[in-house]
Formats: structure tokens, C-alpha cells, sequence
């Protein structure tokens, strides 16, 4: 047993080092964004699509990590974080 948990943490740790830290614009709302959205998954899904997502996608996808997903996230955060998304990160 001891071997085996040896074993996966080598594996978890080089694959996390080969990872690029994903850094996010500056602007209002950046930290509350880092801080929701990075709970439940990495921020390059933020990156990833911004050449795809207008603000309307922003709300519809912020809406489904709220209503489908489970996300912890008032009404007045979700409307920092999409006007964050969109400015920085929308098409």
C-alpha cells in the first residue's frame, strides 16, 4: 500500500509540474473570479474560450456553473464575474 501511495504522488507531481500557471488580465472582479471559478476547475478553461464566448455565452456558461453544476455563487458576485469574463476574456 505504501508503494502504491509513493507511486500515484510521483505521478500526480510530474504531471502538475508540467503545467503552465495560468494567469489571469487584471481588472474588477479578477480575484473573485480566481476565487470561484478555481475551486472546481483550472483557469485555462477561461482562456480556452475566449476567442468563443460573447457575453451571452459568459452568462450562459457562469449560469450553468451556478444552477447545473452547484457553484457557491451569490447573485451579485455572478454579475462581477460575468462582467469580468466578458470585458477581459469575451469575443
Amino acid at each position: 500500500m505504501r508503494t502504491l501511495f509513493l507511486l500515484l504522488s510521483v505521478f500526480a507531481n510530474l504531471a502538475a509540474a508540467g503545467e503552465n500557471q495560468i494567469v489571469l488580465k487584471d481588472g474588477q472582479g479578477k480575484n473573485l473570479v480566481i476565487s470561484q471559478c478555481a475551486m472546481c476547475h483550472s483557469l485555462d478553461y477561461i482562456t480556452m474560450h475566449a476567442n468563443i464566448l460573447n457575453r451571452a455565452g459568459w452568462e450562459k456558461t457562469v449560469g450553468k456553473m451556478i444552477n447545473i453544476m452547484g457553484a457557491p455563487i451569490n447573485n451579485a458576485d455572478k454579475q462581477v464575474i460575468i462582467n469580468y469574463l466578458a470585458r477581459n476574456y469575451g469575443k
